[in-house]
């Protein structure tokens, strides 16, 4: 029940319809965020997101808000280092009078002085926020490091001596350059009309303009080892263990998937059921895969108190070694592919999910991903495969260790570090 549209404009319009919901999940997706931005306006995507709540030449903030959920609906936004999301899920009758709110707030918002100096406050303690959140910014205090040198390393946030200066001019400059033609996807699941949301699109967004910059990959980063600590004063050190890892339309991004499931991506994982489940020695314990147009990283996240920290960063470390000496066996790759697999169609059951997997297709791939496909790929993956993928990113000299806590020195990690 998929199907394409692309507006004279290259305004981009996906959608499927699911016949026995009575939902719909529809999002205005935005091919920018902060790998786009550049110091001077770090953080200018995450900023223009909360700006288009503030109100339009129709609308207020609350009328905005009161359109969508007095008919029961809900709406959000995030913004990421290259993507950008607006979406509202309703009722199937809802669906105009909510693409008509997204419209207006897209076309329409009045980037107001008061506003935006208010909005500045209230982002600075989303920073504070953050910063308060070692679990959190730890991702962002790693990240700085792991992609130095390169755009994704810019914060998604923005860095407070920045957006404290952002000023209307360069607000409305950003976002003519970059919220417009090519670089807009509007997606939708549910149960829909096709042909009739196009039109409905082409009389709002039909209208927009194209975009200046296009959201090209541009240079891949230069990965280097390096050790980072931030001395706090907490009661856990939260450490990350980054290495680099496919893109997000890397031939091997199904072994990313695969090995992320069986290295830390459950409760059945190596890492959880060795440092948390047979040690005690954390609470939290998982491996993440982050992948960006050219490039991604593979990580593996811990808190854990001072004293067992030597040991956890020890446990991590020969893991990775181990998956990258040692085939997985075969029950280890069938339960984790069925667990991926299985994951995969349970969501495909939420229309917001759908909707979301649509717009990425498009953004990334410039086509639609079929459930078979998706799941052909995931089977495919070979324990050897595996085991090549892990010899190839598991390397010392291409790992970041970042750690925020109680630390005195960052020998306190190089030491084990040591191959």
């Amino acid at each position: 029940m998929y199907r394409k549209t692309v507006l004279p404009n290259g305004v981009r319009v996906v959608s499927e319809r699911v016949d026995h919901v009575r939902s719909v999940s529809l999002g205005i997706w935005v091919r920018c965020g902060s790998r786009y931005e550049t110091e001077a306006v770090s953080g200018i995507s995450h900023f223009i997101e909360h700006m288009l709540f503030k109100g339009t030449e129709r609308r207020s903030a609350l009328e905005i808000a009161s359109a969508i959920e007095s008919v029961g609906g809900m709406m959000n936004a995030y913004t990421g280092k290259e993507l950008t999301s607006f979406y509202v899920k309703v009722p199937d009758y809802s669906l105009e009078p909510a693409l008509d709110v997204l419209a207006d707030m897209f076309l329409y918002s009045r980037f107001d002085e008061g506003d935006i100096a208010r909005e500045k406050a209230v982002v600075e303690q989303e920073i504070n926020l953050l910063e308060d959140t070692p679990d959190d910014y730890i991702h962002d205090f790693c990240e700085a490091r792991f992609w130095k040198g390169h755009r994704l390393a810019l914060p998604v946030l923005g860095r407070r001596e920045v957006v404290k200066n952002f000023t209307r001019d360069e607000i409305r400059d950003f976002f003519r350059s970059h919220y417009g033609g090519e670089n807009i996807v509007i997606a939708a699941s549910g149960n829909l009309d096709h042909d009739h949301l196009v039109k409905m699109c082409e009389g709002t967004f039909g209208t927009l303009g194209d975009s200046i910059e296009k959201g090209s990959g541009g240079a891949l980063p230069v990965i280097n080892h390096q050790v980072a600590v931030l001395e706090k004063d907490l009661e856990q050190v939260h450490m990350i263990v980054a290495v680099p890892a496919p893109s997000t339309t890397a031939p091997n991004r199904y072994h990313a998937v695969i090995l992320n499931t069986l290295l830390g991506g459950s409760m059945s994982s190596r890492l959880f059921q060795e440092i948390r489940e047979k040690r005690g020695l954390a609470y939290a314990v998982h491996s993440f895969w982050a992948p960006y147009l050219e490039a991604g990283m593979f990580g593996v996240y811990a808190g854990t108190g001072v004293k067992e920290a030597r040991e956890v960063l020890g446990l991590i470390l020969a893991e990775l070694k181990r998956m990258a000496e040692v085939p997985v066996t075969d029950r280890e790759l069938t339960n984790a592919k069925e667990l991926v697999k299985g994951n995969y169609l349970l969501s495909m059951e939420n229309t917001d999910t759908r909707m979301s997997r649509l717009a990425r297709s498009e953004i990334y791939f410039g086509r639609h991903l079929s459930e078979e496909e998706i799941l052909r790929g995931v089977d495919m993956v070979k324990a050897e495969d595996l085991q090549a993928l892990a010899r190839e990113i598991f390397s010392f000299d291409l790992m970041t260790v970042a750690a925020i806590g109680p630390l005195c020195e960052r020998e306190f990690f190089l030491d084990v570090m040591r191959p």
